[in-house]
């Protein structure tokens, strides 16, 4: 019964395995916190892409609706007959 500790729960635990557990241990932690930067560094540069991408969307739609506007005003009867034309088509596709 030597090799079982005085507790009588079974054989002691050599101190290499001990070291070896705590080393495993602190390297997956190390390894842990290393995964952590740089999933974080990875959100933020896709954070700034996906504001980037955002910008100039809205950047695009402000343009195409300042045209829009120029065209409705500067072609009214042909802004009109478009409209009607589209909303015709769509009616139909629709009524189906």
């Amino acid at each position: 019964m030597d090799d079982e500790n005085q507790m009588g729960q079974g054989p002691a635990v050599p101190p290499q395995a001990k070291e070896k557990a705590n080393r495993g241990v602190t390297h997956g932690r190390k390894a842990a916190e290393d995964f952590r930067s740089a999933a974080g560094a990875m959100a933020d540069e896709y954070r700034e892409r996906g504001k980037e991408v955002l910008d100039d969307a809205l950047h695009r739609v402000r343009s195409f609706q300042d045209d829009s506007k120029q065209y409705v005003r500067e072609n009214p009867t042909k802004a009109v007959f478009t409209a009607l034309g589209v909303g015709f088509v769509l009616g139909l596709i629709f009524r189906r």
